[in-house]
């Protein structure tokens, strides 16, 4: 099917078919990367504004490489250094941005719903990059293509996603984005750390890491969000590791030979994944970055009406 909505908010009001259009259009433009002049002219005209109120490295980087390899104009907007600093709001900086007609919005922030709240109050295009602990829609859709890509479907695969569920936006929109596809969701963590709700998504819950990975297709393991956390969630990062660290040795005791390791990063490691564990074997964490700039390709072409077909 066609893409038809203005924004890209949340992968929990997509259809299955919505998630497949944006999968299979980063897919056709991974061999970008691959050629010695990256850049087509899809969005040349066009111009992305990356609005970011919160810290981020692959995110915002993959946000602004995505828009340039495909020739459009960006500008990446960061609040410490605006006149957010200074005082005005949200919505009044968004809309002095929006005056200077942009096509697409780019928003990070740490507000559930902020994203949201701009689509209402902007015509241009507005991409949510991670708002609060809400969604995080483009970090799933690549975690997706990263499935995809080395399992060759989505159907009746099964996934564990482990650590700090209660805070994680990762963790809202893959479920999402798995159930609608057809994969089997188990998550795990402490019983602090897991979200009542998660059985009311379709998840299956567990509180062992070694039950939890047992022969499932997937692990993905999320780092403990500190700065959204309450004191005595954990009684600490040592305990912590020593029950839900993943290591070599709880892979080869526990897992399949032929799982994948992902993490959304950053990777705390040590806590939650061993080095040995993050740089083996089994990590498709850097095959996530590298499709990351492909699924943002995808985004910003479809949402800022470029075109993929003869001009790529």
């Amino acid at each position: 099917m066609g893409w038809t909505r203005k924004d890209l908010l949340t992968i929990r009001e997509l259809e299955p078919a919505e998630i497949l259009t944006l999968i299979d259009t980063a897919a056709s433009l991974e061999e970008i990367a691959g050629r010695e002049i990256k850049k087509v002219p899809a969005l040349r005209g066009k111009t992305v504004v990356n609005l970011f109120y919160e810290n981020s490295t692959r995110t915002r980087t993959s946000f602004e490489i995505a828009g340039k390899w495909l020739s459009a104009d960006v500008i990446n907007f960061a609040a410490s250094g605006s006149s957010a600093a200074k005082g005005e709001s949200f919505v009044d900086t968004a809309r002095n941005i929006a005056a200077m007609s942009p096509n697409v919005v780019v928003v990070r922030h740490s507000s559930s719903g902020a994203p949201a709240l701009l689509a209402r109050e902007l015509s241009c295009a507005i991409v949510n990059a991670g708002d609060g602990a809400h969604e995080h829609p483009t970090q799933a859709l690549l975690d997706l293509l990263t499935i995809r890509n080395k399992k060759g479907h989505f159907e009746g695969l099964s996934v564990a996603i482990v650590g700090d569920i209660a805070h994680s936006r990762v963790a809202r929109s893959n479920i999402h984005g798995m159930k609608k596809l057809g994969m089997t969701v188990t998550v795990a963590g402490p019983p602090t750390l897991i979200p009542p709700y998660a059985q009311e998504l379709g998840c299956k819950v567990s509180y062992r890491l070694e039950d939890a990975i047992r022969d499932v297709d997937v692990i993905m393991m999320l780092r403990l969000q500190q700065e959204r956390m309450h004191a005595g969630l954990i009684p600490s990062l040592r305990e912590y590791s020593r029950y839900w660290g993943l290591t070599l040795d709880r892979l080869a005791a526990h897992a399949r030979p032929d799982v994948l390791i992902m993490h959304p990063g950053p990777v705390n490691r040590g806590v939650e994944l061993s080095p040995e564990v993050a740089d083996g074997p089994y990590s498709v964490i850097l095959d996530q970055v590298a499709k990351g700039v492909a699924v943002r390709m995808a985004v910003l072409l479809l949402l800022a009406g470029g075109r993929s077909g003869e001009e790529k």
